[in-house]
Formats: C-alpha cells, sequence, structure tokens
C-alpha cells in the first residue's frame, strides 16, 4: 500500500515539472481572473486562496498573481494539473495546443467528478451569463465608441477647417513677406540705380568740368598768343622805326658824287703840291730862300687841308661801311620778323578756326546734352507715371487677394458651423429621425449654406479675373517701361 502514493506523488512531479519549462509562457499570458471561477467550481481553488490572490498587497502585478496561482495549484497535485489543463483548454486554447500537442476536446470531467452535472450546468449558465453581460458591455462601449469616433470625426473636421483657416492665413502672411520681400529687392534695387545715376551724374560733372578747364586753358593760351602778337606787332614796330632812322641816317649821309668830287679835289690837290714843289726845285736858290718860307707854309697848309681830307675821306668811307653793314643787318632782321609775323598771323588764323570749331562743337554737345536732360526728364515722368500705376494696380491686386482671403476664410467658417450644427443634430436626434420642422429648418440652412457658397465662389472668380487682368495690365506697364529705358539709354550712351 505504501508504493501507491509515492507513485502518484512522482507522476504529480513529472506533470508539474513538464508544466514549469511552459511557466514563462503562462504568467506571461494568462489572465488569473478568467481561469479563478472554473477552479473554484473545481475545487481547487479556495476562498481564502482567491482571497490572497487578489487582495494581497505584494500581489499587484499581473505576473506575480499568475506565479502565486501556479503554486498553489502545485500543491493540489494531480487534481490540480488537470483542472488547471481544463481552464486551459477552456480559455486559452492556443496555450493548452502548445503545452499537450492536442487539440481541445472541452469534456469538464474534472468539474463533472467534482460538481457533478448540476455543478456543470450552474458553471455553464454562469459563463453564459457573465458573457451576456460583457457582450452587452461590448456593445455599449462599441455604441460610446462610435459616438466618441463621430464626435472625434467631427472634432477632426472642425480641426480640419481650423488647419484650412491657419494654413491660408499663413499662405497670406507668407504672400506679405514675400511681397515684402520683392518691395525690399525693388527698393535695394532702385537705390543701387540712383547709386549708379548719381555717379553718372558726379562723372558727367567731372567731365563738365574737365571741358570748362580745356576751355579755360584755351583760352589762356589764346591771351598768351594775343599777348606775343601784340609784343611781335610792338617789336616790328620798334624795328621800323630803327629802319626808318636809319634810312634817314643814310639819306643825310654824303652821297656818292660828292665824293668822287671831294677826291677828284684832293686829286687836283696832290698834283698841284707836286707841280709846285717841281716849280720851286727850278727856281734859284734866291727865290728859294726868298719863298722858302712862304712854301713851307704853305706846304704846311696844304698837308693840313689834305691831312684834313684824308680823315674826313677815312670818317666817311668808315661810316659808309658802318651804314652797310648796319642796312644788311636790318634787312636780315625785317625778313625774320616779316617771317615771325606771317607765322604769327597764320597760327593765329589757325587757333581762331579751331576755338570757333571747338565752340561749334560745344554748342552741338550742349544741344544734345540738353536734348538728353529733356529725354530724361520725360522718361523720369513717364517712369513715375509708371511707378504710380504700378502701385495702384499692386494696391487693388493686394486688396483683391485680402479680398478672396477673407472670403475663403469666411467660407471654411462657414462650414465649420454647418459641421458644429450636424453634430449636434446627430447628438438631439440619434435613432430617431428629425421631425418635420428640424429637418425643414435643417434644409433651409443648408440652402443658405450653399447659396452663400456659390456667392462666395462666384466673389472668388470675378476677384481672380480682376487680379490677372490687372497682373496682365502690369505685365503690359513694365514691358512699355522697359522699351522706355532701353530708347532712354541708347539715347544717353549716343549723347555721351
Amino acid at each position: 500500500m505504501s508504493d501507491g502514493p509515492g507513485l502518484f506523488d512522482l507522476e504529480d512531479d513529472e506533470c508539474w515539472a513538464r508544466l514549469e519549462d511552459y511557466r514563462m509562457l503562462l504568467i506571461k499570458s494568462i489572465e488569473p481572473s478568467r481561469i479563478t471561477p472554473y477552479l473554484r467550481q473545481c475545487k481547487v481553488l479556495s476562498g481564502e486562496d482567491e482571497e490572497q490572490i487578489y487582495n494581497d498587497p505584494s500581489l499587484v502585478i499581473r505576473r506575480r498573481k499568475v506565479g502565486v496561482l501556479l503554486d498553489i495549484l502545485q500543491r493540489t497535485g494531480l487534481k490540480g494539473y488537470e483542472a488547471f489543463l481544463e481552464s486551459l483548454e477552456l480559455d486559452y486554447p492556443e496555450i493548452y495546443r502548445k503545452i499537450t500537442g492536442k487539440e481541445p476536446a472541452r469534456v469538464f470531467s474534472v468539474l463533472i467528478d467534482t460538481a457533478g452535472e448540476c455543478g456543470l450546468t450552474q458553471f455553464l449558465m454562469n459563463e453564459v451569463s457573465r458573457l451576456q453581460k460583457l457582450v452587452q458591455d461590448e456593445r455599449r462601449a462599441r455604441l460610446e465608441l462610435s459616438v466618441q469616433a463621430t464626435e472625434q470625426l467631427d472634432t477632426i473636421r472642425q480641426l480640419q477647417l481650423c488647419e484650412s483657416e491657419r494654413r491660408k492665413q499663413q499662405e497670406r502672411v507668407q504672400r506679405i513677406r514675400e511681397e515684402r520681400e520683392r518691395m525690399c529687392e525693388e527698393a535695394r534695387q532702385l537705390r543701387d540705380e540712383n547709386y549708379s545715376l548719381m555717379h553718372d551724374l558726379t562723372r558727367l560733372s567731372e567731365e563738365k568740368n574737365c571741358v570748362h578747364m580745356r576751355n579755360r586753358d584755351l583760352q589762356l593760351e589764346i591771351e598768351r598768343l594775343k599777348h606775343s602778337l601784340m609784343n611781335a606787332e610792338s617789336d616790328s614796330k620798334i624795328q621800323r622805326k630803327k629802319t626808318i632812322t636809319l634810312k634817314n641816317a643814310m639819306e643825310q649821309r654824303p652821297s656818292q658824287d660828292m665824293i668822287w668830287q671831294l677826291q677828284r679835289e684832293n686829286d687836283l690837290l696832290t698834283a698841284r703840291i707836286q707841280e709846285l714843289e717841281s716849280a720851286s726845285k727850278a727856281q734859284t736858290p734866291e727865290c728859294e730862300k726868298l719863298d722858302q718860307e712862304s712854301m713851307e707854309d704853305l706846304k704846311q697848309q696844304s698837308q693840313a687841308q689834305y691831312q684834313e681830307l684824308v680823315n674826313d675821306l677815312y670818317n666817311i668811307r668808315k661810316d659808309l661801311h658802318d651804314t652797310q653793314e648796319l642796312c644788311d643787318k636790318y634787312q636780315e632782321e625785317k625778313d625774320e620778323l616779316a617771317l615771325m609775323c606771317t607765322m604769327l598771323k597764320k597760327d593765329s588764323t589757325m587757333y581762331r578756326d579751331r576755338m570757333e570749331d571747338i565752340l561749334k562743337q560745344l554748342e552741338d554737345v550742349i544741344k544734345e546734352r540738353d536734348k538728353a536732360i529733356a529725354a530724361r526728364e520725360e522718361y523720369h515722368l513717364e517712369s513715375l507715371k509708371n511707378l504710380q500705376d504700378k502701385d495702384h494696380y499692386r494696391k487693388q491686386i493686394r486688396e483683391m487677394g485680402e479680398r478672396y482671403d477673407e472670403l475663403q476664410v469666411q467660407l471654411f467658417r462657414t462650414q465649420g458651423e454647418v459641421l458644429s450644427l450636424q453634430a449636434k443634430l446627430r447628438k438631439q436626434n440619434n435613432p430617431v429621425q428629425l421631425n418635420s420642422e428640424d429637418s425643414s429648418l435643417v434644409g433651409s440652412f443648408e440652402t443658405q449654406v450653399r447659396s452663400h457658397r456659390v456667392n462666395l465662389e462666384s466673389t472668388i472668380h470675378l476677384s481672380i479675373q480682376g487680379g490677372f487682368s490687372l497682373l496682365k495690365t502690369f505685365q503690359k506697364t513694365a514691358d512699355l517701361k522697359d522699351i522706355t529705358t532701353s530708347i532712354t539709354g541708347a539715347k544717353v550712351s549716343q549723347v555721351s
């Protein structure tokens, strides 16, 4: 008799040892509240054990509860093992199939052996009641979830409308930022253009100053040439006076006939002196003695006269030679001065013609400059007008865009109001149809919303068409401005 209990203990240990291999799977997968009713019906789990499992403060985690439940069942032996497998067969067929390798048959042998068929019926009735309650709870939860889902859908639609409105506002803000950046870029371009115009104006002013300086240098050169011409004329007058004085001196000197006459008289006197000397030699010594003194006196007188005549002749010949040299020298200087005067006259004529040409060119440049300034002023006026038209069209486009955004926002808000009203109507009339008055009210409201939407869409379409027409007009104006700019630039470059 002692061998029987040892064999049963060995089988219990083998069963629970085989079940230990799946302990982690059981702890991870089993919910204790699902299998404890069946185990309590099989009388392998007492009320105290159930109280310990559910109310012990140290067993808060579900896995610990499953571990304690397995330990309690292990103390019950083979009956607890079979009851636990039948509970798995009832509630966790997949785990049962994995542990035993068999398909679940649901024979409830332990429950029938323990409580009988009445206990099985009672257990099944309790399970049916529990399952019906679970089904009702699930239906109620499903209904609540459907209501919450409907509310969430309405909320999602309203959030989508709010998101659309926010996106529209962001697009509007982005468009305003882009317009601001474009205006800043245009202002930067205008500032650069203004700087370039100021640079061109400064360059033209410098060129004008250079032209004025060159004109003043030419005027100074003309004055210097005039002064040189006046000096040359004064030198020419002085030389002319000297020439006239020399000519008068040459006219006042003795003539050639007088010189020849004086020379002939000198020769006659010389011949007479010689005759007298020869006659004095032929006379007697007495006569010589008598006339010696007179002859000496006469000789001295004739010698003195001869010496004077010789000196006069020498002086006259010297003066004639000097006068001839001066005449040649003055003649050469006269020729040089005449040549210089001719050259100065030619240079003066050339400079005068050149200055006349320069003055004519300056007059032409001034005329072209006046034309260019007038064309530039006209271009500036036309550009100012185009800018004013551009600002006006841009203002109209911006106003239409704002109106378009406001209409879209109003449309989104109207759609949100429609959705909120539909949600309220669904809440008020959940399973029942709407009353005739409410349905007529909703129908009229939907008609008004539809007409308002059509009006908004038509207004938006008209605004878009007006914006496109303004954009086309602005594009034509911009093309006209580009053409005017190119023509004016060509004129200015031609004048430069």
